[in-house]
């Protein structure tokens, strides 16, 4: 009986259609009996006893027709796990996503680190095409517990973006992280456990990792960019060569120099299978963001990798780094890491650039000065042959500034849309649909951006509720205190000071 009276409850939203319904068979009901109680009836009275069949034949259908819609709508919420927000849906729209999940374009993320991940998280709501190939860079770092008694290869950046092309990313990352604290488990890795079995059932390392998306419901597949022992080098300015990845940006710093370049040892890793194959097919290759020297020139370094990029058909799309990083790319613009990628593979690998506008707020700003970081300076001048594209790419996460992952797929997609107009697709069902969920995406990010200028625009006038905090409140509420304190100091010193001066 509970499960038929949730059918009842307000979310379900269907008590408003049986109302209709039982409305308009009342209205039937009620001509009816005006034709059985009459001998007779005058034209008027027909007229309106026909009125009355009609306005509740009419409302019976439309009772059966929404709560039909409304029937499916539930029945696609249930089983869409992508959906953020489940207010104000239709059926057509939650059905159409489907379809462009499933039809979406064909998308190679080569990277690693955060900015991968969050790049894979925001496209992963336009097409389920997507690969993420990454980095397996860790060779000579000092190993963990686990990884020396299960004897695997380094796999952070594997582990890191299944969870970020995963339905259910919180409690995954929780269950790969996991680490085992007694018993005969202690101080193992889950994740090294579940990757150690899956090799040792397929008997092959990137089989395992692609047959994870059955076992761990990913949305696309994780590729590492090669299956050798890979070092990362770096000579510096200098001359002076680091071979330990971790120890670069420390003797960056010591040694007083830069990075002049940096190489794989062994230089002849060999890709991993099905990585070309992909970059080959791909509708679209995303290079970036991340580390420059030691996450995102590294994939670019395996043999055949730069080449593949070069001779594919897809669009070539670098996403720039907002925030410079202490040691590897000190006093950098846009034009400086783009001609590092360029020196390094060759031309012909970027043919799009899109970085953040920079509107940042000071005070974060300020935050990174003090580590030795600061924004990526915009001199797209200094580059030529490059199609550069300026959206607002950064949020504030945790503090830190960090590229929004909704923000960066739809300035993606909407290249990609472009593109496909530029070649008269305007027909094509794959434009058709990601154009349509483009637009709606873009009308919802518009309302929320209404409503929170409208709570701080309520903050700033005192007039906001006690009751219903704003995400605005909530994120910026010591800093609008603290500038609220500094005022009432300034006032009161200056009040201090006409005293003092009377």
């Amino acid at each position: 009986m509970g499960g038929f009276f949730k059918w009842f409850d307000s979310k379900s939203k269907l008590k408003r259609w049986m109302l209709l319904i039982l409305i308009g068979i009342a209205l039937m009901c009620y001509g009816t009996s005006k034709i059985i109680i009459s001998n007779e009836m005058t034209f008027y009275e027909l007229a309106e006893i026909i009125v009355i069949f009609v306005v509740g034949v009419v409302t019976i259908v439309l009772g059966l027709v929404y709560i039909n819609k409304r029937t499916l709508e539930i029945l696609i919420e249930s089983t869409d796990n992508r959906m953020n927000n489940r207010k104000n849906v239709n059926v057509k729209s939650l059905i159409f996503d489907k379809k462009v999940f499933n039809q979406g374009p064909n998308i190679v993320v080569i990277g690693g680190g955060t900015g991968l991940n969050m790049v894979l998280s925001g496209l992963k709501r336009y097409t389920d095409n997507l690969t993420a190939i990454v980095t397996i860079s860790d060779y000579g770092e000092l190993e963990t517990e686990s990884r020396k008694q299960l004897q695997i290869m380094p796999l952070n950046d594997v582990r890191d973006s299944i969870v970020a092309l995963s339905n259910k990313e919180g409690q995954l990352e929780k269950l790969l992280n996991y680490k085992f604290t007694e018993g005969r488990l202690e101080n193992l890795n889950f994740f090294d456990i579940y990757f150690s079995a899956m090799k040792n059932i397929n008997k092959d390392f990137t089989d395992s990792i692609i047959k994870s998306n059955e076992v761990l419901n990913i949305l696309g597949k994780v590729l590492p960019v090669t299956l050798d022992v890979m070092n990362i080098t770096a000579e510096l300015d200098n001359g002076y060569v680091v071979k330990e990845k971790s120890k670069i940006s420390k003797m960056v710093y010591d040694k007083i120099t830069k990075i002049n370049r940096i190489y794989l040892s062994p230089s002849n890793c060999r890709p991993a299978p099905g990585v070309i194959e992909a970059i080959k097919k791909a509708d679209c290759i995303i290079i970036g963001p991340g580390s420059l020297y030691t996450n995102v020139i590294p994939n670019l370094l395996v043999n055949g990798v730069a080449r593949a990029i070069k001779e594919a058909t897809g669009l070539k799309v670098y996403i720039s780094n907002i925030m410079t990083e202490p040691g590897q790319t000190d006093n950098y613009g846009i034009s400086d890491h783009i001609n590092a990628i360029i020196e390094h593979c060759g031309k012909g690998i970027i043919d799009y650039c899109i970085y953040d506008t920079g509107e940042i707020i000071p005070e974060f700003i300020k935050k990174y000065n003090l580590e030795g970081q600061d924004l990526v300076e915009q001199d797209i001048n200094k580059i030529k042959g490059i199609t550069f594209i300026q959206k607002n790419l950064s949020m504030i996460s945790n503090g830190c500034i960090r590229h929004a992952p909704q923000l960066v797929a739809e300035a993606i997609i909407e290249l990609i849309c472009d593109d496909l107009k530029y070649q008269d697709k305007q027909n094509d069902p794959q434009y058709l649909m990601l154009n349509n969920k483009l637009k709606q995406d873009k009308r919802i990010n518009k309302i929320k951006r209404q409503m929170k200028k409208q709570e701080i625009r309520s903050i700033k006038s005192g007039k906001h509720s006690n009751d219903r905090n704003s995400r605005f409140s909530s994120k910026y509420s010591e800093r609008i205190e603290s500038i609220r304190q500094a005022d009432e100091m300034t006032k009161l010193k200056d009040q201090i000071m006409r005293d003092n001066k009377y």
